[in-house]
């Protein structure tokens, strides 16, 4: 067993915003390495490529604030359960930022499921107060929708605002079939 301890920070990213990055910060406190793991849901479809979420992720974990007190922080991709990429890491523990109330449900399912089928140990970190209820579904709903992304600029990285902006002026970007499925919500 190594001296070092590992821990894997999956999700989608899809985009990643200043909630995910504010997890990132305080997790890689707790580890002597995080690899933040850029992954596919296959639940829902992606807006952005899993190049551009890989990139994006890789450019603001390069701009987070040096830390000494806080371990190294990688980004890669990978396809498959999350567990097994954790396993080919020889990650000692997942990481998964908790907002609210909802989401500890939900997340306490996982884990305990993850520890039964996979014997890895969840850590729970909650996300600031100030992105308690900023969700990268509610982020592409707005961009979908022709919101004003500016004004997510408290919550979202403006390098992924000036991307969601871009896909805004593509009317052959994903954004149109999010904004159908939006408008059949309502």
């Amino acid at each position: 067993m190594s001296d070092s301890r590992l821990a894997i920070y999956a999700g989608s990213f899809d985009p990643i915003t200043c909630g995910h990055l504010d997890v990132v910060c305080r997790a890689r406190r707790l580890f002597d390495r995080l690899v933040v793991g850029v992954g596919q849901n296959p639940d829902k479809p992606s807006l952005l490529s899993l190049e551009d979420r890989v990139g994006m992720a890789r450019t603001l974990v390069a701009e987070l604030p040096a830390d000494a007190d806080s371990g190294d922080v990688t980004v890669e991709s990978y396809t498959g359960q999350t567990v097994d990429f954790a396993r080919s890491l020889s990650a000692t523990a997942l990481v998964r930022g908790i907002r609210n109330v909802t989401d500890l449900a939900a997340e306490c399912q996982l884990a305990i499921t993850n520890r039964q089928v996979a014997d890895i140990e969840t850590v729970f970190v909650v996300t600031g107060e100030a992105y308690a209820f900023t969700s990268s579904s509610l982020i592409r709903q707005v961009a979908a929708l022709g919101g004003d992304l500016d004004r997510l600029g408290g919550i979202v990285p403006t390098l992924v605002i000036r991307r969601l902006q871009s896909l805004q002026s593509d009317p052959n970007s994903p954004l149109a079939s999010i904004a159908a499925d939006a408008q059949m919500e309502q």
